[in-house]
């Protein structure tokens, strides 16, 4: 039986990830701050209260798993931070809140968790990114929430390197426009879209698409 692990795994795509894994048949982690809603799954669903800005929480993720063989891990958790917030108005700690969540924790976690990932059959890591931080398409607008997405990309490009002499493949995804909290009710996806669309690009992942960004639907995107 593979095993997943999910960050952000309480609510919108990540709390998806876990129903479409555990259905089938999958082991997951599901971990989030408040991981309720996950623990309803069904399946083999363990919960486990994660806040990825927290590093004593993420020590203590890795020591209760330690050596256990994770297959894939889905960094998903993140945030938008304040909407319709002007460069000039945005606060410091709010920009720096956005960028701690969405570009720093998710390679903190990377890291604790690598020795898990390497001993596994798989050897799968993915990362939730956007196409907001997408060089090359950048915009107008939200500056905080694209500039950390643009930096996590730069960093699992980065890490991808670092991690493939351990066999480990790792992929950014951008999983289109979709309908939850942060997505809004004018999405164009619905979650079980564009997770099932993920998911069935992450089951033809090999170790040449290492460091890639891709849509959900397995385009290249570029950076």
């Amino acid at each position: 039986m593979p095993t997943v692990l999910i960050t952000g795994a309480g609510r919108g795509l990540g709390l998806e990830f876990v129903r479409q894994y555990a259905a089938q048949g999958w082991r997951v982690h599901a971990c989030a701050r408040r991981p309720e809603k996950a623990e309803a799954s069904k399946g083999e669903v363990l919960t486990h209260p994660l806040d990825v800005r927290d590093a004593g929480q993420i020590a203590a993720l890795r020591d209760a798993l330690a050596g256990e063989a994770i297959d894939l891990l889905i960094n998903n958790a993140g945030i938008y931070g304040p909407r319709g917030a002007s460069i000039a108005n945005v606060s410091d700690a709010d920009w720096l809140e956005v960028f701690h969540v969405n570009s720093v924790a998710p390679l903190r976690v990377a890291s604790a968790l690598a020795e898990n990932v390497a001993k596994s059959g798989l050897k799968l890591m993915v990362f939730i990114t956007s196409q907001l931080g997408s060089i090359a398409r950048m915009g107008a607008g939200v500056q905080p929430y694209r500039m950390s997405k643009a930096a996590l990309n730069a960093g699992v490009r980065g890490l991808s390197l670092e991690l493939a002499g351990r066999g480990i493949t790792s992929v950014v995804f951008h999983p289109g426009w979709v309908r939850t909290d942060m997505g809004g009710a004018g999405a164009a996806l619905d979650p079980k879209t564009s997770i099932a669309g993920m998911r069935a690009v992450i089951a033809r992942l090999k170790a040449s698409d290492n460091g890639r960004f891709l849509d959900y639907d397995g385009a290249e995107i570029p950076w």
